[in-house]
């Protein structure tokens, strides 16, 4: 008679490697934000993966770097703590080995914990010697229990790394429900839609800026609906006019996206209202780190 396996893995590598397009394509939908820009995720996410004999939690973290303001400190070292704790680590890259990812190897070094070196955005690169080019990079760094050219976005090669983590796991219980995909309550999951769509449609200095908070969700009978509000904070006043847009195009827009993604994803409708205020310095402030779900203890 087979055990049961099950077994935390952790999702790390620097800013906009690919870490959250990754978990979404592991875990067959969309769990963690995507966007173009570095830094899209800032809380710890849990994706399940569920077969018969084994369960997979893919821990999807912000992406390492050395920032400057207590916001991107506390990003950085809740990176760096999700290491620890788990049965294997997924070294997320995308390019030949430099100095941010010697930083992040360092994290590594000593430790017993599994680590597989996944390239991704093979779909990128022209040729097999550009792929070998950046695995010879790597080669001498760690001990890599594997390495695996991948495209997260194309979902190449997944499911050979997936059947080539299956034996590294221990021996464990369902840690989730079956049918469960994410640890992110409707709360979590609405904010960062949200902010999902504020770090597409805008530039400059808004979007690391941003936080969004879910203010109240109250259903409403007589239309069927949830009635969802939402307060956007920025830290200045030139951010709110960029956010809000010329006769509030950007906001409505930005508003439309998310509650469309939000009834898609949640199988629900939703009415939507988004506010913004000015709170200056928020990232800052361990006070308003901790409200706004960014905290050591969120």
């Amino acid at each position: 008679m087979s055990s049961h396996k099950s077994g935390f893995i952790a999702i790390v590598g620097r800013p906009n490697v690919g870490k959250s397009t990754l978990l979404n394509a592991l875990i067959g939908e969309k769990v963690s934000i995507i966007s173009p820009k570095p830094q899209t995720t800032r809380n710890r996410i849990m994706g399940v993966y569920t077969q018969k004999d084994y369960q997979m939690i893919f821990v999807d973290t912000p992406g390492m770097h050395k920032g400057k303001d207590l916001l991107n400190k506390s990003i950085d070292k809740l990176a760096v703590s999700s290491i620890k704790d788990v049965d294997m680590v997924l070294f997320v890259v995308d390019n030949p080995k430099g100095e941010a990812e010697d930083i992040i190897i360092q994290y590594f070094r000593g430790s017993k914990i599994p680590v597989f070196l996944v390239i991704n955005k093979i779909d990128e690169l022209k040729n097999r010697s550009e792929i070998d080019e950046v695995i010879i990079s790597y080669l001498g760094s760690h001990e890599y229990e594997g390495v695996f050219p991948i495209s997260a976005k194309d979902h190449t090669h997944l499911d050979k790394l997936v059947e080539t983590l299956i034996p590294y796991l221990p021996e464990g219980p369902l840690y989730f429900p079956e049918e469960m995909k994410s640890d992110q309550s409707e709360y979590q999951i609405m904010s960062e839609l949200i902010r999902e769509k504020i770090l597409y449609h805008t530039e400059q200095e808004v979007p690391h800026s941003v936080a969004v908070v879910i203010e109240s969700i109250e259903e409403n009978e007589e239309l069927n609906t949830l009635d969802v509000s939402a307060l956007i904070i920025v830290e200045r006043a030139t951010q709110k006019q960029i956010l809000i847009g010329k006769n509030g195009d950007k906001i409505k827009k930005i508003g439309t996206e998310a509650r469309k993604e939000i009834n898609s994803l949640l199988n629900t409708k939703i009415h939507l209202t988004l506010w913004v205020k000015i709170k200056k310095d928020w990232r800052n402030r361990p006070s308003d780190l901790k409200a706004f779900g960014y905290g050591e203890d969120s």
